[in-house]
């Protein structure tokens, strides 16, 4: 399941004074720590955003493609609680963070479609715990795959893949070596699973 913005929510936000900015591959959007002063709405690419632990390990909290919005909690924050970086070209719409919250004050049709877009949000935030608690990588890659209708990532995503699942990316390799073999039954003939 990949989650894009409601028709409606995209109707508010493009209402918004906004304009675009573009990104290559491998440069920051924002910073943990940085003011928050502007909305982004991915239009095209993907950006991913991370935080990292005291040993210098990344984690990924989420991977965000056309038709996200990024970091949705710091617009009631005063910083960035995490770095955004684009993965690929990427071009986002940007409006300012106070043209979100007076029109969020004055328009209860945007005030619902957002509240809508993060129970949505919260949804799929309690999916991705859900799956990062299973211990064994097949099983947190069956989840995966599973939230995904069964899509199976191409070879190029596996290594994002392994920070989103919170594994080494030879650990995910192994997996997939070994899917790839037929060392493992299909996901469909298992039992369980989300």
């Amino acid at each position: 399941m990949i989650l894009v913005m409601s028709p409606a929510l995209e109707i508010h936000l493009r209402a918004l004074p906004s304009h675009g900015l573009t990104f290559e591959a491998g440069r920051f959007l924002f910073h943990l720590g940085d003011p928050v002063r502007v909305v982004h709405v991915v239009m095209s690419g993907m950006v991913r955003l991370t935080r990292h632990q005291r040993d210098g390990t990344a984690v990924v909290m989420r991977g965000s493609g056309p038709g996200s919005i990024l970091a949705e909690a710091s617009l009631y924050a005063e910083a960035y609680h995490c770095d955004a970086v684009a993965v690929s070209a990427t071009r986002v719409l940007v409006s300012a963070r106070a043209d979100f919250h007076a029109h969020l004050r004055r328009t209860p049709a945007f005030a619902e479609a957002w509240a809508s877009h993060l129970a949505h949000e919260l949804q799929h935030s309690r999916t991705r715990a859900e799956i990062l608690s299973l211990r064994t990588v097949a099983a947190r890659l069956d989840g995966w795959i599973a939230w995904r209708d069964g899509l199976v990532p191409a070879k190029g995503e596996w290594r994002a893949l392994a920070g989103e699942l919170g594994v080494s990316p030879e650990a995910l390799y192994r997996e997939m070596a070994r899917r790839r073999t037929g060392a493992v039954e299909p996901l469909a003939s298992r039992a369980g699973g989300l």
